[in-house]
């Protein structure tokens, strides 16, 4: 793969609360001079980056529902519509992983189809938290998430205490979604080596906040 081709498949990721707009114009200056696929960011930051990125191929991403997706599912789906508003062109959306946990699964799958619904030809990343969740769980998770029509399910976060991304999960979320979706692992991956075993595992998106680190540690 060149680094080209790796960089179409990053997700640069800026999301941690307490940045600032510096913060927000260092990771959209960064997205575009590596020509990275997707720059994600929160909601308040999204037209920013969709003004600074116009014209560019970086497309702005923006998470719902973030880090704990427990709101409601028409909060989350109007707080996506919102971002799409702003230019947001993905929406990553946190499933409510407490509420998977008891057993409401009727109700996960309408908490992720109404972000769907409200985002008509975007394309909708569902976090399913894999750190919080047994095998069996995270199986389940992926299958809720094909019911409600996502396009994607993404391991992580990035902010559960318990940890991040694991080819384990990828694996296993790949197995359980098949060839028909895709699969984001996100959440630690910090060097080139961590990339390229999520992608061998089956991801086809990486999402991280280290893309300088990884794309320079590949040969053009």
């Amino acid at each position: 793969m060149t680094r080209h081709e790796l960089a179409r498949l990053l997700d640069h990721s800026v999301l941690k609360p307490e940045a600032t707009l510096d913060d927000i114009r260092s990771g959209f200056d960064a997205a575009r001079v590596l020509g990275v696929g997707f720059y994600c960011v929160q909601p308040y930051w999204v037209r920013v980056a969709a003004e600074a990125l116009a014209g560019s191929d970086t497309r702005v991403v923006s998470v719902v529902g973030f880090p704990h997706g427990c709101d409601r599912a028409d909060v989350k789906a109007r707080a996506a519509a919102t971002a799409v508003e702003d230019g947001a062109r993905e929406i990553d959306t946190v499933m409510n992983f407490g509420a998977l946990r008891s057993g409401e699964i009727d109700g996960i799958i309408e908490d992720i189809a109404a972000v769907v619904r409200a985002v008509p030809g975007i394309p909708v990343k569902v976090i399913l938290e894999t750190a919080a969740l047994d095998d069996a769980q995270k199986r389940l998770a992926c299958r809720t998430a094909l019911d409600a029509g996502a396009a994607f399910v993404k391991t992580s976060t990035g902010f559960h205490p318990a940890g991040g991304a694991t080819v384990h999960d990828v694996r296993l979320m790949r197995a359980a979604v098949g060839a028909g979706i895709g699969v984001k692992a996100s959440g630690g991956i910090r060097t080139l080596d961590d990339a390229r075993a999520m992608l061998d595992a089956g991801a086809n998106r990486i999402g991280t906040s280290a893309s300088a680190a990884i794309l320079a540690a590949l040969e053009f």
